[in-house]
Formats: C-alpha cells, sequence, structure tokens
C-alpha cells in the first residue's frame, strides 16, 4: 500500500522536501550540463570554424530540447494528477539519466558526420521531455507537503535545487579547467565527464524518490479518479491557464538571460576568459540560490503578488541599462556587480512562481496545470533566449535582444498587476 504524507508530521515533510529537492537537483544539473560545457563540445558536433557560430549552432539544439517540454509537461502532469507524484518523478529522473548517458558516449562529427549533432539532438530532445514533466511535478509536490503557513518558503527550495543543479555543473567545470585537465584536454573529451557523472547521481536521486511519501492532496482525490488529469478538466480552468503563461514570459527570459547564457556573454561579449567567467557564473548564482529562501519567506508575509510586481517594475526599467553596461564594463567585478543586482530583480519571480502556479488549480489537475501552460511558455520564451542572443549579436545589433527581454517583462508586469494573490486565494487549501 503506498504510504502517504501524513499533514501534521513535521519530520516526515521534511524528509519528502529534502527528497523532492535532491531529485530535482540533479534533474536539473543533468539539463544545465549541456549548457556549461557547450563552449568545449561545440567544436566535436559542428565543425565550424566560426566560434560564435558553433555556440548557435548548440544553442538551436538547446533551444529544440525545449520543444519537448510541453510533451513532457502533459506526460508527466497527467500522470501526476493520476498515478501520484511520486511516480512521475521517479520515471523523470530515469529519462533524465538515459538521456545524458547517450551524450557521455556519443562519437564525434569526425567519426561518424552529420549522425552526430543527429544523435545529440534525439538526446536533447529526451532530455527535454524528462525537465518537462519535472517542473510541474515538483512543484506540485512540494507545494502540497509544506505548511500554509510557510508554503512560499518550502517551495522556494524548488528553484535552489534548480539553480544548485547549474552550480555543481559550473563547480565541476571550474575542477576541471584548473586542476585535472588542460583546456585542449577539455574540448577533446573532458566535457563527457559531467554527462557520466549525471548519469551517477541520478542514481541517488532514483532511491531517494522510491522512498518518498505520497501527498494527502493527491490521496483525497480518490473518489474524484475520472477528473484527474484530465485536459477536458484542465480547460475549465482558462484564466488560471493564462495567467501561468503571462506571468512566466517574462520571468523565464530573464532567468535564461542572467544564468545559463550569461556564462557565453561574458566571454563573447564582455570578453573574459572562459575561466573568469565560469568563476563569476558560480559566485553569482551560489549568492542567487541563497537569495530564495529569503524571498519565499518573505511572500509568506506579504503575499505573492508584491514580490513579482516588484520584478516587473525593475525587470523594466533596468534590463536595458543592466546589459548595456554589462557589455562595456571590462572589470571582472564590476560586471559581478551588475549580474548581482540582475539576478536580485529576477528572484521576485523565480522564488515564488511555482507555489503561485500551483495555488491556482485544483488537485486533481494541479500537476497538468502547472507544467502543460508552464512549458510552452518556457519552450517558446526561455528556450530560445540564447539562440536569438546570439542571433541578434551576430547580425550586430545585440542591444536588440535587450529590449525583447524588457517587453516580455513588460507584458508579465501587466498580468502581476491584474491578477489576484494567491497567497490569499489558493485552491491548495481546499484539498
Amino acid at each position: 500500500m503506498e504510504q502517504v504524507l501524513p499533514k501534521n508530521d513535521t519530520n516526515w515533510r521534511l524528509k519528502a522536501i529534502i527528497g523532492g529537492s535532491a531529485g530535482n537537483l540533479v534533474e536539473w544539473y543533468d539539463w544545465y550540463a549541456y549548457s556549461a560545457f557547450s563552449l568545449y563540445f561545440a567544436s566535436t558536433f559542428f565543425p565550424d570554424s566560426n566560434p560564435t557560430v558553433q555556440l548557435i549552432n548548440t544553442a538551436g539544439i538547446f533551444a529544440v530540447g525545449f520543444l519537448m517540454r510541453p510533451i513532457g509537461g502533459y506526460i508527466f502532469g497527467k500522470l501526476a494528477d493520476t498515478k501520484g507524484r511520486k511516480v512521475a518523478m521517479t520515471l523523470s529522473v530515469l529519462l533524465m539519466s538515459f538521456g545524458s548517458l547517450l551524450i557521455a558516449f556519443l562519437p564525434g562529427y569526425n567519426s561518424i558526420g552529420i549522425a552526430a549533432p543527429v544523435m545529440l539532438l534525439i538526446a536533447r530532445l529526451l532530455q527535454g521531455l524528462s525537465v518537462g514533466g519535472e517542473y510541474g511535478t515538483s512543484a506540485t509536490y512540494l507545494s502540497e507537503v509544506a505548511t500554509e503557513k510557510r508554503r512560499g518558503f518550502f517551495s522556494s527550495f524548488q528553484y535552489v535545487t534548480l539553480i544548485g543543479g547549474q552550480l555543481i555543473a559550473l563547480g565541476l567545470q571550474l575542477i576541471l579547467q584548473n586542476i585535472f585537465l588542460t583546456d585542449q584536454q577539455m574540448h577533446d573529451w573532458g566535457w563527457r565527464i559531467p554527462f557520466v557523472l549525471g548519469a551517477l547521481l541520478s542514481l541517488v536521486a532514483l532511491y531517494l524518490r522510491a522512498h518518498m511519501n505520497e501527498t494527502q492532496a493527491f490521496k483525497s482525490t480518490e473518489q474524484q479518479a475520472k477528473k484527474r488529469g484530465s485536459l477536458r478538466e484542465l480547460l475549465k480552468h482558462p484564466k488560471a491557464i493564462l495567467v501561468v503563461i503571462g506571468l512566466t514570459m517574462g520571468g523565464t527570459l530573464a532567468f535564461y538571460t542572467y544564468t545559463t547564457y550569461m556564462q557565453k556573454f561574458l566571454v563573447n561579449t564582455v570578453g573574459l576568459s572562459k575561466y573568469q567567467s565560469t568563476m563569476l557564473t558560480f559566485c553569482s548564482l551560489f549568492i542567487f540560490a541563497m537569495l530564495q529562501p529569503v524571498f519565499g519567506a518573505l511572500s509568506d508575509r506579504i503575499g505573492r503578488k508584491p514580490l513579482l510586481i516588484s520584478f516587473g517594475v525593475l525587470g523594466t526599467i533596468f534590463t536595458y541599462p543592466l546589459l548595456t553596461t554589462l557589455s562595456h564594463t571590462t572589470n571582472m567585478w564590476s560586471a559581478f556587480g551588475l549580474l548581482m543586482v540582475a539576478l536580485i530583480i529576477v528572484s521576485g519571480y523565480t522564488s515564488i512562481n511555482a507555489v503561485v502556479k500551483a495555488e491556482l488549480f485544483p488537485v486533481e489537475v494541479r500537476a497538468l496545470g502547472v507544467g502543460l501552460p508552464y512549458s510552452i511558455t518556457v519552450a517558446i520564451f526561455g528556450g530560445t533566449a540564447e539562440y536569438l542572443a546570439l542571433w541578434a549579436k551576430n547580425l550586430g545589433h545585440e542591444s536588440y535582444y535587450y529590449w525583447y527581454v524588457t517587453i516580455c517583462i513588460f507584458a508579465s508586469l501587466i498580468i502581476y498587476v491584474r491578477m489576484r494573490d494567491t497567497k490569499h486565494t489558493s485552491l491548495i487549501e481546499r484539498d
């Protein structure tokens, strides 16, 4: 018989949050290892002499991987709403592990020709399917196991581990770059190490998730089995779906701009070395991760809406000046300061976006409602961020991208202003 998480058992709740977060950490490490190490393996799969063109090609595959996320959001969201959050989260981490193994042992273009980038694309599609299901199910799980008064704080750990996955990838890159391998070795074969490690870490995540407890909220829908995970049932909540799309658009674009793309921006545009770029990105992301629970706890006190509006207003005003100033700086510490200002602003979105979405939907379609519209929006805006930024740079008009990010954040701000504060209208309390 499936073990259920007791509503008032603190020890079980902490165990569930740790298990869910740890699995989330491994999933996102696998996902971000591609972006972190693409500076080294781009030439292996795309033998073009222009480094920017090589990065555009790898960024293109990064973007295509996002196209699978809506499919993953639907499949795993439906699975989480019908069979349980635990089942969906366990299967998603297995799929991610397989994608990482495939990349780790994939021959290069010089060995198998065009089949190399094609198989890289297939591996990335599998990872996109996995991570598309991970967001909605883990956001739902963490929101449901948290107590009402600390839901913002506990659910913020989704982004702590999401950012943490990026940190592990960057930390491993720093260790390999500066202690164990030369730059040439990193380009030749060292980039394969993080993908092997990711597959091994997935076994740890699999163990943790196999021993998690199902949420009481899911078990409470036993009498509503026909409604669970139904697309027809989800479409009865069109306003909530549109809110998820609107509040995600600007936030996800800003997040990917200042995290995954920033490492390449610092090398390609600012002119820092790969080592300086990796170190700066690592330090800023570490502080960024630590900020998430602080902002999450703040939302438990003042509400979710004030934080979202703050991000929308500040993001609209400061995105263009920040990116423009950053592109012209030549000092590593000045770049660090500017990047931290940007990440503090973005924290108004990242720390609470998961719980806001979970609070919008009833339990029988919660994972599907969070995962599907979010994945579609991220595929359109987050997944194309790197590609569009590099494309604008290649055209010689990089500032066009800065305005694009600004406009998208402003569009989301309109949603933030018009929506109700989900802290006070949460449907989780009705489970």
